[in-house]
């Protein structure tokens, strides 16, 4: 599944590139934002699925909680011809990280670490037996070179997937980033931004492969009130499906999106 990005200019170009510093307010940097994504994706896997989706998009910061999150309406016509006409017609993810600088009230950055979390993801899909994931882990926001303030997280997963699975398996790094590179003079901006999404360790009682991810790789336009771009992302053995002659989960995929911001 996608893991939407959009939002991320909000939420990265809120971010000072110096330590956070909690011990006086722990809500003087919150903010807030949402959007909506017309999506249309070309070859998505595993399983080579073209199709458009709708994602309704939202994050910001309250107090210790930084929180980014996502619902995806798939097959918005109800079409009988689209790939996902006999999927599931909804995607949620949530990814509240749960700020360690904020609630000890102490600076805990070092080197290029800004900032230290509790990082959790839940990822449902909208099926009995489907999609039922819950990570949790540490994360950080680093300062990385030319990227600037780069999320990254390492959570174990707890899977619930498909009615069959109740435990650990495996573990994840993420990584995020938003990086506006070219200015206009009316205020706009183009970007990279995207993601790297790595599971190892997995169960093979669960999956065929015990290793494997995506990462996407964005360029996209923006202004205050709407953002145009295409995205290009990679697969290998993603979700832990071995690649095969019958179902592909290793290749190339490609996403366009429109975006209005609120």
């Amino acid at each position: 599944m996608k893991k939407a990005i959009l939002g991320l200019s909000s939420m990265l170009l809120a971010g000072s590139a110096l330590a956070a510093d909690y011990s006086d307010d722990i809500h003087k940097n919150d903010y807030s934002w949402s959007q909506f994504n017309l999506m249309y994706a070309v070859d998505e896997l595993p399983g080579e699925s073209t199709h458009d989706y709708l994602e309704m998009e939202f994050g910001g910061r309250s107090g210790i909680v930084d929180l980014y999150g996502y619902v995806d309406i798939f097959n918005l016509a109800s079409s009988e011809d689209s790939d996902k006409a006999n999927s599931d017609k909804i995607f949620l993810k949530l990814a509240p990280r749960f700020s360690l600088d904020a609630i000890t009230g102490s600076d805990l950055s070092f080197g290029a670490v800004q900032e230290l979390y509790i990082s959790t993801i839940l990822s449902l899909d909208g099926g009995q037996n489907g999609t039922n994931n819950t990570f949790v882990g540490l994360g950080a926001d680093v300062n990385v070179p030319w990227l600037g303030k780069v999320g990254m997280n390492l959570y174990a997963l707890h899977d619930q997937s498909f009615g069959s699975r109740d435990g650990l398996n495996g573990y994840q790094f993420s990584m995020n980033w938003f990086k506006p590179f070219t200015f206009f003079e009316n205020g706009s901006f183009l970007s990279y931004q995207g993601y790297i999404d790595y599971q190892f360790g997995m169960d093979s009682e669960y999956v065929s492969a015990t290793s494997g991810g995506a990462t996407f790789q964005g360029l996209y336009w923006h202004s205050d009130q709407y953002s145009v771009g295409y995205g290009l992302k990679l697969y290998q053995d993603v979700y832990g499906i071995e690649d095969s002659e019958g179902f592909k989960s290793s290749g190339a995929s490609h996403y366009f999106a429109v975006t209005y911001k609120f």
